[in-house]
Parts: C-alpha cells; sequence; structure tokens
C-alpha cells in the first residue's frame, strides 16, 4: 500500500536511550511511537498529540522535522 503524501510536517523519532529504568508510562510511550530498539528511526505526522508524546519522552529521544 503506497503512502499518501500529507501537506503537513514530518517528525522523524529516534530511540537514542534506552526506557529501561525509567517509569512505566514512559516505557510505554516509547512503545506507542513505534520504538522497539535503539538507534530505530520512525516517522510520524505533526499533531499534537504527538507533540505531547515527545515531550513526555524528549530525554530518550531525538526528533528531527521536515
Amino acid at each position: 500500500m503506497a503512502r499518501k503524501k500529507s501537506k503537513g510536517k514530518t517528525v522523524f523519532v529516534t530511540l537514542r536511550r534506552s526506557p529501561l529504568g525509567t517509569s512505566g508510562r514512559h516505557q510505554g510511550t516509547v512503545r506507542a511511537l513505534g520504538l522497539r530498539r535503539i538507534r530505530q528511526t520512525v516517522e510520524h505526522g505533526d499533531t499534537p498529540q504527538l507533540r505531547g508524546m515527545l515531550a513526555k519522552v524528549a530525554h530518550l529521544v531525538e526528533i528531527e522535522e521536515r
């Protein structure tokens, strides 16, 4: 299935630190972002919900906007 081009911004999120040793809520947020292993990068559309999730785990991830 081909991805549709959206007109909004795209955010690339890379897991830089392990969520082990953090709270269960932070671990769940990392999983909900689609991140499974360190140095894995996922692409998301820029939404307020995504920004809230990223703010919660900002110490674990690297964010790149395009």
